[in-house]
């Protein structure tokens, strides 16, 4: 069955127009409540990010779950790992996040874990959905559910995160430039690295209500990299509104992306010994990473876009890492989702460990030039029913000689296809890619 409500990662849209509004928030709490209260009365928690619109819907969502009589446990602003994390070891039956991730204040969105930490499977999923469509009952009055404030949880998370970095190092005369994006880590990632010994230079982490994201986080690094040089910095950690994304800046002012980064915790764990299986990462990785891991004999496999989809695959071959250039990385062996910190954390200890920094541990692999152009197509359109633009794909793939990639992807969000190309030569990139894009235009209209 196709999904109403439920995209890839949650709900989300602009605030004010269905369904991120207060009333569908309120049935929304309602049907997770009787979803999720099937197996008895049990506890769910919410958990936000710095909007100004997270109060309203934590209270709409709080009123619909409380009404289906299901007890719930507020844990105020928080990263959304911190949510799974919390979760699944207060033993809850499912944990909401009301956030947008990296897009403006004038978004929202609600995401849900299931009592394990994980994102919900699509049966559960659809379960919600069908009850969205049934009449809203209340039960009775002595059935209602409790509501309750976690004071302790962010003490709770700063201690789990700081548990994931080695008991034998430290990072004591590292200086380290944060962006919190002005979003759920400003209070949880600064304290983390303070207390591992780090000099920590704060940047996002005066939220009004309204600045989340604003010239700041992974997605809008530049202020990240003026602090980093204006400071003298060894690095800069940047995180995203909801703290499950990381970019990094190196010591020299430059952008190190999650690819680079997945390249980086690899290389540490197989040095030590800690390497489980092979890597994930997605259609969008560099290929200069997949060079990169065949030259260490490390597995690689790509998954669909999406951090679901990495993690999907990770659980289906029982590896551990995986992740995706725009810096949602996972570590299976630390926590159940992807997560900023934890990620960051990862980097870390491999530089302190190596004694090395992040722009000499982040040369093993060579990123390759890529192109990307979006061609109009109008309308959802299967590219393997077009000869055309199979045999254009193919020419161009000779021309790479092995040394390269083409991908075509149509947009799950814009009626666009995607036509990348990566390769050794960046004016050849460029080149190839105009001519498939309007190879792949021609035969599309």
């Amino acid at each position: 069955m196709e999904k109403k409500y439920f995209g890839t990662d949650g709900i989300r849209g602009k605030v004010g127009e269905h369904p991120i509004t207060a009333e569908f928030m309120l049935r929304l709490g309602w049907a997770a409540g009787r979803v999720f209260s099937k197996a008895g009365r049990g506890q769910i928690l919410i958990g936000k990010d710095t909007r100004v619109s997270g109060y309203m819907f934590e209270s709409a969502l709080e009123a619909g779950l409380a009404s289906a009589g299901v007890d719930v446990s507020l844990l105020g602003p928080m990263p959304t790992p911190a949510i799974a994390f919390l979760t699944r070891t207060m033993k809850a039956s499912a944990g909401i996040v009301i956030s947008a991730s990296h897009n403006p204040y004038f978004d929202n969105g609600v995401k849900f874990f299931s009592g394990k930490g994980e994102k919900l499977g699509d049966e559960i999923e659809l379960a919600i959905e069908a009850e969205l469509d049934a009449d809203m009952q209340m039960v009775a009055s002595d059935q209602i559910g409790k509501v309750s404030r976690i004071s302790d949880a962010a003490g709770r998370y700063v201690e789990f995160c700081k548990s994931c970095f080695p008991d034998e190092l430290n990072l004591k005369g590292m200086k380290i430039a944060l962006d919190c994006a002005h979003g759920a880590t400003y209070h949880i990632a600064p304290k983390v690295l303070s207390e591992l010994g780090a000099d920590v230079m704060t940047l996002g982490v005066d939220p009004d209500g309204f600045n989340i994201n604003r010239e700041v986080g992974s997605t809008e690094p530049d202020a990240l990299k003026n602090l980093v040089k204006s400071s003298g910095s060894d690095l800069g950690i940047a995180l995203d509104g909801d703290g499950d994304r990381l970019i990094m800046v190196d010591g020299s002012g430059e952008v190190v992306d999650g690819d680079e980064l997945l390249f980086v915790m690899c290389a540490d764990r197989l040095s030590s010994g800690q390497l489980e299986g092979g890597v994930v990462g997605t259609l969008m990785s560099n290929f200069g990473l997949e060079e990169a891991f065949r030259k260490l004999d490390v597995p690689f496999t790509r998954a669909s876009v999406g951090d679901r989809y990495v993690l999907a695959e990770l659980l289906s071959r029982g590896w551990r890492l995986g992740g995706e250039s725009s810096g949602h990385l996972i570590c299976l062996d630390m926590t159940t989702t992807g997560d900023g910190i934890i990620s960051a954390l990862q980097v870390l200890a491999a530089i302190a460990r190596s004694d090395e920094s992040l722009n000499q541990l982040k040369q093993g692999m060579q990123k390759y030039p890529q192109h990307m152009i979006n061609v109009s197509c109008g309308k959802k359109v299967d590219l393997s029913s077009q000869s055309g633009v199979a045999d254009a794909v193919e020419a161009t793939e000779r021309q790479l000689a092995g040394k390269g990639r083409v991908l075509l992807r149509p947009s799950g969000t814009e009626p666009v296809v995607r036509v990348m190309v990566e390769g050794e030569d960046r004016e050849v990139v460029t080149s190839l890619t105009e001519d498939l894009a309007q190879r792949v235009a021609d035969a599309l209209s």
